[in-house]
């Protein structure tokens, strides 16, 4: 009889462990960043305010491509020297990531 009510606790008390476990996993949340598409455009149609921060910050820099979003956010390829770099600005030449 010992055996048997200990036989049902164990059975019980693993029921309850994998009870508590699933839970957890299936509640389980994730983040996701969507990054604003770019579209590419001209050289010539980056705004003057960008073009004249990116030679404030980088003199010398050479503008190889430029691409904006919705937000007016621009993502800028650019060179100095032998090194490239890729920069953000929005519409007013601020800095968005370096």
């Amino acid at each position: 009889m010992k055996k048997l009510i200990l036989s049902a606790i164990v059975v019980f008390g693993t029921m309850s462990m994998h009870a508590n476990v699933l839970p957890v996993s299936q509640n389980a949340k994730s983040t996701v960043t969507i990054q604003s598409e770019y579209t590419e455009v001209t050289v010539d149609a980056v705004p003057a305010p960008v073009k004249t921060a990116l030679q404030t910050a980088y003199p010398g820099a050479k503008l190889e491509k430029a691409f904006v979003n919705d937000k007016k956010e621009y993502k800028l390829e650019i060179s100095v020297g032998d090194q490239k770099a890729t920069v953000y600005s929005d519409v007013n030449g601020n800095w968005l990531k370096i």
